[in-house]
């Protein structure tokens, strides 16, 4: 049996932080001969200097470490190793090693125990699970449990015990939402049989289509014998139910602070069109059934857009009939693969994929559920894992000399190659026929500057397009270290390059039908056509705004509020990421996306995501600690008018919402 502890000492002033890795060997054998290797959310680069050991490896975040010649581990006996330098940015418990083993000379593989990140300045204890706090007396000051809160909400009474809701639909389309609701519950709450008949004490609620009434809309009338759901669609339907079903477990849960009301209306529309949720299934794996309730959770949030991130540089996630090695090599972590294990995931084989049959059976249940799922394919950076697959996209004659701001080296698809783009055109094919919205997002984020400068052919390119001067100007970047600011890249030989990429990128997917969706970084060159592609803001609202001034559509998810990897305070206990800050319920649930935009920066602006980036996420329980309440703050944003909201009220409201997987933090 091994042990890794790991001890971070901050930074004083003056001063940069270390780390200090001590392993134990607790058994009876000495070691030697050996290679640690590890990984974590947190990066322990070439950067950093080393005391006792010698830096033998690093791919990202996943580091091998050697001891020096001779070192010989007895038993019982311990190899301490310091590491220290700006590389260092680790800020948050979960930041440390998550997985270690050796890898001894033989190519034997031995596992170590990794224990949780200490530090010397913070010893509270290590949080995980959704956070919940006391219900105030009042309610947090309604009398009913909505979230997100109505447009309007005019209702009076308390009713008497309302154990469920007898559906009474009329006709075929509030037949197929009563079915939904009724699925739908019958997953996020078994056993509290919200959907039960008269017979067993239902209180009849009547499904009625009406006109006049906008896509999501509807309206909610209580009677003294029954409730009537409004609409003039399935989705708003659908919706009028989920309020509904909110009300009754707000009373069945939190009799002393929520009713049931006994007359009254509820009339309600959202604010946005699109309420996006992303998520980021390359760091870490979630299976069908893991998405299929997270869908379930968006749609009890009111949220409508699923952005699935299926690519990245750590992984390739969806099966491409044509291109059988994307999967077979791409979707797949592990020690002597061509991905080493990753983010905390150890030497054995892990990873998976979501197989054609898998998508579209997530893609029809997202649509009942009134969600459109829009599938993202990262190039031409972040392909680190697709060129693992394919190699044979790469210039053969490239040198390296190259890294992402992840610290992945030479990990964009190359604009010089022809057979990039038959490769994409073949992907897209097969994208177009399984997202039935044909609404394809292509990242277009993080391209190094450095990027080419080692490849023979697209510095042809470039010189043909560009100068000489140019192409010898990218190629003295070559092995030098290159800024990673999002726009260190604007107006040169890269942009340039990225440009032509992006251009025809955008071509094809128009000859496909398909809408490009892109982050902001998209717009680099302004060469994609403004009419039918939108861009997701990242960085900040004041971007987003220029940019949607210049006449992008936009979709607002800024890093510092609306990224739910983002730690929810600067204390060490609390996991998350810290590099775009730190945002708590309140501040999340509080921040305007549209404060100060122009008249016309407002025209572009479709709506607000929440962005679950999975690095910081190895277990399930920080899954639930770091996207709930928060997903619910940015639902109740993108649905309800600002003048409306309140934080108490949601607050009060939110602790009654479900997270994924079950797991709680109570907290005064």
């Amino acid at each position: 049996m091994l042990t890794l502890e790991s001890v971070l000492d901050p930074a004083a002033e003056g001063q940069q932080p270390w780390l200090t890795l001590t392993l134990t060997n607790t058994s009876g054998t000495p070691l030697q001969d050996f290679v640690l290797a590890l990984s974590g959310p947190g990066r322990i680069a070439s950067a950093s200097s080393f005391e006792n050991a010698r830096l033998v490896g690093v791919i990202s975040n996943h580091t091998r470490l050697a001891p020096p010649p001779g070192f010989v581990l007895a038993p019982g006996g311990r190899w301490t190793i310091v590491a220290s330098g700006p590389a260092l940015s680790l800020r948050h418990w979960n930041d440390g090693t998550r997985a270690a083993y050796l890898v001894h000379a033989d190519g034997e593989v031995q596992s170590v125990a990794a224990l949780p990140l200490r530090t010397s300045g913070d010893n509270a204890p290590l949080r995980r699970g959704t956070a919940v706090k006391p219900i105030p007396r009042d309610g947090g000051g309604a009398p009913v449990s909505i979230t997100p809160w109505p447009l309007e909400v005019h209702v009076t009474g308390h009713r008497g015990t309302v154990p469920g809701l007898d559906l009474v639909a009329q006709g075929a389309t509030a037949a197929r939402a009563a079915r939904t609701f009724e699925s739908l519950t019958g997953a996020l709450f078994p056993g509290e049989a919200l959907v039960r008949p008269q017979s067993e004490g239902g209180l009849p609620v009547i499904l009625a289509e009406g006109p006049g009434f906008a896509a999501e809309a509807y309206r909610i009338g209580f009677g003294a014998e029954s409730v009537t759901v409004t609409a003039s669609h399935e989705t708003g339907l659908l919706y009028g139910l989920i309020t509904l079903g909110q009300i009754l477990r707000g009373a069945l849960r939190a009799p002393g602070h929520f009713s049931f009301p006994q007359s009254g209306i509820i009339v309600d529309s959202p604010r946005f069109g699109f309420r996006g949720m992303h998520l980021d299934v390359a760091r870490q794996f979630f299976a069908g059934s893991e998405v299929r309730q997270l869908l379930r959770v968006m749609a009890w949030n009111k949220l409508n857009r699923f952005h699935w991130h299926l690519s990245d540089d750590e992984a390739w996630r969806i099966e491409i009939n044509a291109l059988p090695q994307l999967t077979a090599i791409g979707a797949w972590r592990g020690e002597g693969l061509a991905i080493p294990p990753l983010l905390g995931t150890g030497p054995e084989r892990t990873g998976g994929y979501y197989t054609q049959t898998t998508v579209r059976e997530i893609v029809s249940e997202a649509l009942d559920l009134g969600i459109e799922t829009i599938p993202e394919i990262d190039i031409p950076g972040h392909c680190y894992a697709m060129l693992a697959a394919l190699p044979h996209l790469r210039d053969p004659a490239e040198q390296a000399g190259y890294e992402s701001v992840q610290r992945f080296a030479e990990n964009c698809l190359n604009p010089a190659r022809e057979i990039v783009f038959d490769t994409l055109g073949t992907i897209f094919d097969e994208l177009v026929a399984l997202f039935p919205h044909r609404v394809i997002h292509i990242g277009a984020d993080e391209v190094p500057l450095g990027a080419w400068s080692g490849s023979p052919e697209a510095l042809a390119l470039l010189e043909q397009v560009g100068s000489k001067a140019m192409a010898d100007a990218h190629r003295t970047r070559l092995g030098q270290p290159t800024s990673h600011h999002a726009d260190a890249i604007e107006n040169s030989p890269t942009a340039l390059l990225q440009g032509l990429f992006l251009k025809r990128i955008s071509e094809m997917l128009h000859t496909r039908g398909a809408r490009l969706g892109g982050w902001e970084e998209a717009a680099h060159g302004d060469v994609i056509d403004k009419e039918s592609a939108y861009l997701v803001g990242w960085r900040n609202v004041e971007i987003a705004a220029t940019l949607a001034e210049q006449g992008y559509d936009l979709v607002v998810s800024p890093g510092q509020r609306f990224y739910l990897d983002m730690s929810q305070s600067t204390a060490f206990s609390e996991p998350g990421a810290s590099w775009a800050g730190w945002s708590g319920p309140q501040e999340t649930y509080e921040f305007e996306p549209a404060r100060r935009w122009s008249a016309a920066a407002l025209s572009h602006l479709l709506g607000v995501q929440a962005c679950i980036w999975t690095e910081s996420m190895a277990e399930r329980a920080l899954f639930d600690r770091l996207v709930f309440p928060r997903l619910s703050a940015i639902a109740e944003v993108g649905w309800t008018a600002p003048e409306r909201k309140q934080f108490r009220r949601f607050a009060a409201a939110a602790s009654l919402m479900p997270n994924l997987y079950g797991y709680w933090d109570t907290e005064a």
